[in-house]
């Protein structure tokens, strides 16, 4: 018997003023935003107001990318890598939902650092998803009809047109974090985080830009790679 289809979304922008306005509708309060990272040249990352709790990246999958995923998972799985428990993880169980994942990771790993408006979207989706596995947390945001219609609505307030539902896409988010020393890399399509190895709120753009540099390795030739830092407010 044939497995039902994933639910599809439309894909959300790569775009900073989006984000906010998307995260902001669903119950984001505090200081923190999202806001472009225009290069990894140090003058540039230097640009970035600090402190960053979080980087986005989206970029061009690779023909391979499906097998190197499996491929790291199990290299990762016979070395083994610590993985702090305080990293907020889920799986991506949604076509195209990858951005709101992506912002979903970053937001989860900083609930320290943020609020969220009582019986707000996002108020109400962390206290659902306390507590539960991976894939769980995943079927949680198919059932959050809130994010589901904010999702959509941010879809349509980017600059570019928002493709066909049907479309198939070839560009993907994933988030990066600092949790307890480490920097790990939070892709809804693999089974775990990656550990990347000691990382620090001060050193984290630099250290995601040497993992970010492996991801155009490659696809040296294709410049769709986009970064977003989640930072503090630049009054």
């Amino acid at each position: 018997m044939a497995e039902p289809a994933r639910p599809r979304w439309l894909p959300l922008e790569s775009n900073p003023e989006v984000m906010n306005k998307f995260v902001k509708g669903m119950g984001l309060s505090g200081d923190y935003e999202f806001t472009d990272i225009f290069g990894m040249d140090p003058e540039l990352l230097a640009m970035v107001p600090q402190p960053v709790a979080g980087v986005l990246l989206l970029f061009p999958i690779a023909e391979n990318y499906s097998e190197f995923n499996a491929q790291q998972c199990e290299e990762v799985r016979a070395k083994g890598q610590e993985v702090s428990s305080n990293v907020y993880f889920m799986k991506q169980t949604i076509s195209n939902a990858c951005g709101t994942i992506g912002l979903l990771h970053c937001l989860g790993n900083n609930q320290d650092r943020v609020t969220f408006d009582d019986g707000s979207y996002l108020q109400k989706y962390y206290a659902a998803a306390n507590g539960q596995t991976p894939e769980e947390r995943g079927a949680t945001l198919e059932q959050s009809d809130g994010i589901t219609t904010a999702h959509e609505a941010s879809c349509q307030e980017g600059q570019t047109e928002a493709p066909a539902l049907e479309e198939s896409l070839d560009l993907h988010f994933i988030c990066f974090v600092v949790k307890d020393g480490h920097l790990y890399e939070l892709d809804g399509n693999k089974d775990f985080p990656i550990n990347h190895g000691p990382s620090s709120e001060e050193t984290i753009l630099n250290d995601t830009a040497v993992v970010v540099k492996q991801f155009m390795a490659r696809k040296p030739d294709d410049l769709r790679f986009t970064l977003v830092a989640f930072s503090k407010k630049d009054y």
